[in-house]
């Protein structure tokens, strides 16, 4: 595993506070967050992940919409949604209840005032977070290529059983075979069967 490995993230930062998003968009270095973009509430913050995604979802509270002021609705869609990351600020005084309502979801809480180092160990955790997560989409992706492949095979094999009255060693035999033959996959023997079948 190449531990050099250097990825950006793109942020959706959703804030009213035109101060808090001046600091944060300061305070997160550009070679790491290559794309910070702002939302000044969840509605809009919507409309962002209907048209594309984002790693990490910043949510700073109370927002601007009075539907979802406390942010603990939009942070819950993104984490059960989507692939997405989410870090909600939270006034001192709401931190207990946005905690015990979102944290056991996935959300990471802060309480503000916070420090730059918080902030930057939060979204650390977050990147961390996503690269796991892109590593298990990416084993989920392979798995479910080889799980089409054995059902494509399977399926051409029970062809070769029925109209050419081999055993399944020797149906599994002619498709390795054939496959050898060619330098192709097993696979596209199985389709070239099927699709013969037709």
């Amino acid at each position: 595993m190449d531990l050099k490995l250097k990825r950006s993230y793109s942020v959706l930062l959703v804030s009213s506070s035109e101060k808090m998003n001046q600091t944060f968009a300061g305070l997160l270095p550009k070679s790491r967050y290559d794309e910070i973009v702002q939302a000044g509430d969840s509605m809009a913050a919507r409309r962002y992940l209907v048209e594309r995604s984002f790693d990490i979802v910043v949510i700073n509270a109370p927002l601007a919409d009075a539907s979802d002021e406390s942010g603990f609705e939009l942070a819950l869609d993104i984490v059960n949604k989507t692939a997405s990351g989410a870090l909600l600020f939270v006034k001192a005084e709401n931190y207990p209840a946005a905690y015990s309502k979102v944290a056991p979801y996935g959300v990471l809480v802060i309480s503000k005032p916070t420090t730059s180092s918080a902030i930057l160990t939060a979204m650390t955790l977050l990147c961390g977070t996503r690269e796991r997560l892109r590593r298990m989409e990416k084993r989920a992706e392979s798995l479910e290529e080889r799980m089409s492949q054995i059902r494509v095979v399977n399926q051409a094999k029970l062809v070769l059983i029925e109209r050419d009255h081999m055993t399944e060693a020797q149906a599994h035999r002619y498709l390795e075979k054939q496959a050898m033959d060619h330098g192709v996959s097993k696979r596209t023997i199985a389709e070239n069967v099927l699709s013969a079948d037709r």
